[in-house]
This record gives C-alpha cells, sequence and structure tokens, in this order.
C-alpha cells in the first residue's frame, strides 16, 4: 500500500513537471510572435501584402499588419504613434517633418501613375497624352474626348463626342502628390490655380477613396479618366495613357521606363534622415524616362524608443524584416508590376537602418 502510494506521489510529480515545462514552452513560444503594425499608402500596398506572407517562411514568429488607408493616414499615425511604421508615397512635409523630428525615410519600392480610362471605342491601352493636355482636362478646361488637341495626337482612333468624367482620389493620398506634384511640373496654370499636395482643391469631378476605390469608379463608368498606381491598371485590366515625357517621346509605363527615371535622380537623394521634402522623380531626364514615377517610403523614428509601442526586441525585429523587404524582398517586386530598387537605393537603406538606435544604442 504504502509502495503504491509513493508510486502515485512520483507519478503525480512528473506529471505536474511535464505539465509545467509544456506550459512554460507555450507561454515562451506565444512570447516569441511579434506583430509589427502599419499603415499608410494604398500603393504599396499588394507588395506589402505579399511581404507579410513570404516573410512566414523567414520567421514564423513574425507577423505583419498593415492598414491600407492613405498616404495622409499613414503620416497621420506615425505621427500620432499608434503604428510601428508609417507608408506614404510623398516624403514629409516641413510641417510634418517638423512633428516628427528625427524621423527617416526608406524608400520601399518604386512605382508610377499612370492615366487610366474607359473608353469603348478604345478597349485598350495606348492613348496619347501630353501633360498639357491632361492638366487641362483636370481643370476642366478640355471637356470633350474629341476635342482638337486630343484628337490630333490620336488620329488612328476613334473618339466619342461625350463629355469627360473626371476620377480623382477623396482621401489624402501619396498618389494624389505624385500625380499633382506632375501637374505641377508641367502645368503653370496647374500650378498657380490649384498646387501639389495629398489632398487638393479638386476644379472638377468626382472623388472616390483610395486606388481601388478609383479604379473600380473608372471601370463601372464609361467616358471617365482618373489615376491610378500602374500595379492597379495591370490587375484590374483597366487601359492607361502613354504620356510624353520631357524628351517629347510617348512612354509607356513599365519596369523599363519607370527604372530610367530613377536612376536620373538616384545620385542627388539625401540621407534617411535628410530633407526628403522636395525629393521628386517627376518629368525626369532620359530619353525612355515615364514622366509620372515615384518613390514609396517607410517612415520610422531613428531613435525607436520614440514610439512607446516598439520594445528592443521588436526593434530588432523591424530591422531584420526591412532588411530583408529592401533586398531579398525585392525579387517579388518586379512580378507585382513594381519596379525594384536598384542598388544605389538599397545601399542607403542600409546605411539608414544602421543608424537607427534604442536608447541611443545602435540595433545592427
Amino acid at each position: 500500500m504504502r509502495l503504491k502510494y509513493i508510486n502515485l506521489v512520483i507519478t503525480t510529480a512528473l506529471f505536474i513537471g511535464i505539465l509545467s515545462i509544456f506550459v512554460s514552452n507555450t507561454n515562451i513560444f506565444a512570447q516569441e510572435i511579434i506583430t509589427i503594425n502599419g499603415a499608410g499608402a494604398t500603393f504599396p500596398f499588394p507588395l506589402i501584402d505579399n511581404w507579410r506572407v513570404e516573410y512566414q517562411n523567414v520567421n514564423p514568429n513574425v507577423e505583419i499588419n498593415y492598414q491600407s488607408i492613405g498616404s495622409g493616414g499613414g503620416v497621420k499615425q506615425f505621427t500620432e504613434k499608434t503604428v510601428d511604421f508609417g507608408a506614404t508615397d510623398a516624403p514629409l512635409t516641413i510641417s510634418e517633418a517638423a512633428k516628427n523630428p528625427g524621423a527617416v525615410h526608406i524608400p520601399e519600392t518604386i512605382g508610377s501613375v499612370v492615366v487610366a480610362y474607359n473608353l469603348p471605342s478604345i478597349p485598350d491601352k495606348g492613348l496619347k497624352l501630353t501633360g498639357e493636355i491632361i492638366a487641362d482636362i483636370f481643370l476642366g478646361k478640355i471637356t470633350k474626348w474629341n476635342d482638337p488637341k486630343i484628337q490630333e495626337l490620336n488620329q488612328d482612333k476613334t473618339l466619342p463626342s461625350d463629355d469627360i468624367i473626371v476620377v480623382h482620389r477623396s482621401d489624402g493620398s501619396g498618389t494624389t502628390f505624385v500625380w499633382t506634384d506632375y501637374l505641377s511640373s508641367i502645368s503653370p496654370d496647374w500650378e498657380k490655380l490649384v498646387g501639389k499636395g495629398k489632398a487638393v482643391g479638386w476644379p472638377v469631378g468626382i472623388g472616390a477613396p483610395g486606388n481601388e476605390g478609383v479604379s473600380n469608379a473608372i471601370k463601372g463608368t464609361q467616358n471617365t479618366i482618373g489615376y491610378i498606381e500602374l500595379n492597379y491598371a495591370l490587375t484590374t485590366n483597366t487601359p492607361y495613357a502613354f504620356v510624353q515625357n520631357k524628351e517629347g517621346n510617348f512612354v509607356e509605363p513599365s519596369v523599363n521606363s519607370i527604372m530610367e527615371a530613377v536612376r536620373a535622380q538616384a545620385t542627388s537623394l539625401p540621407s534617411g534622415d535628410g530633407v526628403w521634402t522636395n525629393i521628386t522623380l517627376v518629368n525626369a531626364d532620359g530619353q525612355n524616362s515615364y514622366p509620372i514615377a515615384s518613390f514609396s517610403y517607410i517612415l520610422l523614428d531613428k531613435e525607436l524608443t520614440k514610439n512607446p509601442n516598439i520594445s528592443e526586441q521588436k526593434a530588432k525585429t523591424m530591422i531584420d524584416f526591412l532588411s530583408w523587404a529592401i533586398t531579398e524582398g525585392q525579387k517579388t517586386a518586379q512580378n507585382l508590376n513594381y519596379v525594384p530598387l536598384p542598388e544605389e537605393i538599397v545601399k542607403l537603406n542600409q546605411e539608414t537602418l544602421k543608424s537607427l538606435t534604442y536608447n541611443g544604442n545602435p540595433l545592427s
């Protein structure tokens, strides 16, 4: 009887010990899951969402959550520290930078804004447009599709006499910033009457939220014209125009034509913690440069303790993820119709990541 009691005690103790080890290990595994939260630009969402899935194969204990809410929302949430990182297609303005001293810009990808349209008589891409004509359409000065200025460039195409329906973004948008930056660079009237920004006072048109919303509005209504990121045009099979560049050539947006625009500007970029306010890729030099190209940026604090949501472990994990995103992650970019970062930009980003600190101490 006494032997049975001793065996029972030993068995119970072993069971409790094994159970405690299991519970302890379970808690350790649970603690190893690190969630990185970001929000902002709709333009890079398909790429970031792909990274979210692919990075699970690199580190299954890291979860990436990204809210596609527009660049304006991304800057706002970054400023308010409600996310771990913000994302924007427009660099911080002087006033935004003043609210975020020590913020760094990390170009994560490159893309282009295209002139998308829905014309039953021209179901394919390739309508030719100049920047001046585009500006006049969005100013409400050109109102008919068969306007002589458009017809002269497209003599091989049948243009309807219907009114042009302009579609633009209704939310604060980096895509809008790129678009209005381009129109301001090409049209003195646009620069004087409207200007550039993530949100502007539109002279004409109807608004829709996000690249998705504008794309859906164009696809759903005939005789429309609007601006969306190239990836959204390709994935929704929306026709887009070939735009005249600085050299006078009508250029189709593509990986090669956008890369040429980037390389023309790459030598004049600031350091990650420098002033990026006036950095632009629009209307770049080059025979084959597409004129409406842009970086898309990740925003981080150089001193990561400024964000109360970021522990030292999370800070190191974020740097590991971003180091992967700007190198191995770029292999995904071209498959999703984004332009991979050229070597010069990758090196710039790596220097920026090395400069990040936690309590003043380097993290990499």
